[in-house]
C-alpha cells in the first residue's frame, strides 16, 4: 500500500524532460483520492547539492536512516519535485519517520509561500 513518507524507486524526469532516471524519491502526498497520482521530491546522494533551508540531509546518525533503506547519506531534494502516477511507483525501499515527513511539509509550504 502505498503511503506518504516511503521511499520507493521510479523513473524521475530530468527538468528538461529529454529522460528520466531510475532513482529513489520520497513520496510526499496524494495529490487526489481520484486518482492515483503523488507528489513527490527526489532523493540524491549529491548531498554537496542540498539547498540549504529548503531541501533536507538524512545521514546515518539519523535515527530514522535505517528504516529509509538509502545506502549513504543523501538529500530530500524538495527543490526536485514532481508529480507522478501511482503505476509508476515501483519498489518501497524504506520510510522515513513522521516527524521528518512533518518537518519537511513545513518547510516545502512555507518555501511555496515564499517565506524562506
Amino acid at each position: 500500500m502505498k503511503q506518504a513518507g516511503q521511499i520507493v524507486l521510479t523513473p524521475f524526469p530530468y527538468a528538461d524532460l529529454s529522460g528520466a532516471k531510475l532513482r529513489p524519491v520520497l513520496m510526499l502526498r496524494q495529490g487526489s483520492r481520484r486518482f492515483d497520482d503523488w507528489l513527490v521530491c527526489m532523493v540524491s546522494s549529491q548531498v554537496h547539492q542540498a539547498e540549504a533551508g529548503l531541501d533536507e540531509v538524512i545521514a546515518p546518525g539519523d535515527s530514522d536512516f535505517p528504516l529509509s533503506g538509502l545506502k549513504v547519506p543523501s538529500v530530500l531534494r524538495l527543490s526536485r519535485l514532481a508529480v507522478l502516477d501511482g503505476a509508476v511507483l515501483a519498489g518501497s525501499i524504506g520510510t522515513i519517520s513522521d516527524d521528518r515527513l512533518g518537518r519537511v511539509r513545513q518547510r516545502l509550504a512555507r518555501w511555496i509561500a515564499g517565506e524562506s
